[in-house]
């Protein structure tokens, strides 16, 4: 079936490129029920999306604004996403005319906001005389959809692996996206458990915005993700989104996400050279050695690969980084934007030698060393 991608503007003033700017990132690299035809950025203004990511050029053209955008492509949009991740509970007043501009272009809103849209009377009456809609891909179910954890999990008979951080915006979702992308080229069912509103945006299939529910529902709803996905697709292996970190003072995603997966391993994304905690300059970085203790304290799974992220590092310093984690951690490590996949799927494959039995030609296996945690 040839799924028709509707054409999306993304709105990230200021932000693409940083960490509050991961909605718009994650939606240039992938996105499986739009075609990204622009960002909005007057700082970037003129430069090729893909290349002020650092990665190759993919020809989504960076605009000054909403008019530059228009006098630009050969048609309006479908659809104006609000690519940004603030803190900020409410957009600006500018922001709010932008989108209300866009209405007037006759281009549906998606949001990925705590602030709904769709609840905003202006908004609202907006979008009934413009004809278009308002999607908030934030809100939770309805309290009559919701679901409490049931133990259902145990039933689970495949690896579900969680991809996890030591902080916010710092490749988690990047890495499960393209380790999902790689074990279905080579043969593998793998689906994707979304936890976030960037990659519900993307088009996953199963999951929900953990930061959105209500606590009593967190574990619950993340249990029922990996179930559904599990009885409905019969995959080989669920990889599972991770939120910010278990060690995070400020969110509590991660335990959650722990709790109610029940991984059988996990693989740790980090960011090697940042410093302070990502909106949080008074909260130094944790450090590999103390976040996965603490994951393997919290649960009974093991870090069993690191994944890093290349932000501020030179490419020429990055495979010496690599090979210093490898010889510290006894771990598989690489980083998955340069490097590709291939030493993340021999984790797996070593770890669950069923996968590789469906991986043709299969990878060859190599035993891994275990770390050992003082």
């Amino acid at each position: 079936m040839v799924i028709i991608k509707k054409t999306a503007l993304v709105y990230c003033e200021s932000e693409f490129g940083l960490a509050d700017g991961k909605t718009a990132a994650g939606l240039v690299r992938h996105s499986e029920i739009y075609r990204i035809v622009g960002v909005i950025d007057s700082c970037l203004a003129g430069q090729d999306a893909g290349e002020a990511l650092g990665d190759k050029r993919n020809n989504i053209p960076i605009f000054a604004d909403l008019d530059d955008a228009l006098r630009y492509l050969p048609a309006s949009p479908n659809c104006y996403i609000y690519g940004k991740a603030p803190l900020d509970t409410y957009i600006s007043k500018a922001e709010r005319s932008l989108i209300l501009d866009a209405m007037e272009k006759g281009m549906d809103i998606i949001s990925g906001l705590h602030q709904f849209f769709s609840e905003d009377r202006e908004f609202a009456h907006m979008a009934v005389n413009c004809g278009v809609q308002i999607k908030d891909v934030r809100k939770p179910p309805a309290l009559k959809d919701s679901h409490v954890f049931t133990g259902h999990i145990a039933k689970v008979d495949v690896p579900v692996i969680a991809v996890l951080g030591t902080d916010c915006a710092c490749g988690k979702m990047t890495t499960a996206v393209e380790l999902n992308n790689a074990l279905n080229n080579l043969g593998l069912k793998s689906v994707m458990i979304a936890t976030g509103q960037t990659s519900l945006m993307q088009g996953a299939k199963y999951g929900v915005s953990m930061d959105a529910l209500v606590a009593q529902f967190a574990i619950g709803e993340i249990e029922n993700a990996v179930v559904q996905a599990f009885e409905q697709e019969k995959p080989d292996i669920i990889l599972v989104e991770g939120q910010s970190a278990v060690s995070h003072p400020a969110f509590m995603s991660s335990i959650g996400i722990l709790k109610g997966s029940v991984p059988d391993g996990v693989i740790l994304q980090h960011p090697p050279v940042r410093r302070f905690r990502c909106d949080f300059p008074g909260l130094a970085m944790p450090t590999v050695e103390s976040e996965i203790q603490l994951i393997e304290t919290v649960s009974q799974a093991q870090v069993i690969a690191i994944a890093l992220s290349h932000e501020n590092l030179p490419d020429a310093e990055i495979p010496t980084i690599i090979q210093d984690y490898e010889n510290r951690f006894h771990l598989p490590t690489t980083d998955v934007l340069n490097y590709g996949c291939h030493k993340l799927i021999q984790a797996l494959s070593d770890r669950f030698p069923s996968l590789n039995q469906k991986i043709n030609p299969p990878v060859p296996l190599a035993p891994l060393p275990v770390l050992a945690m003082g």
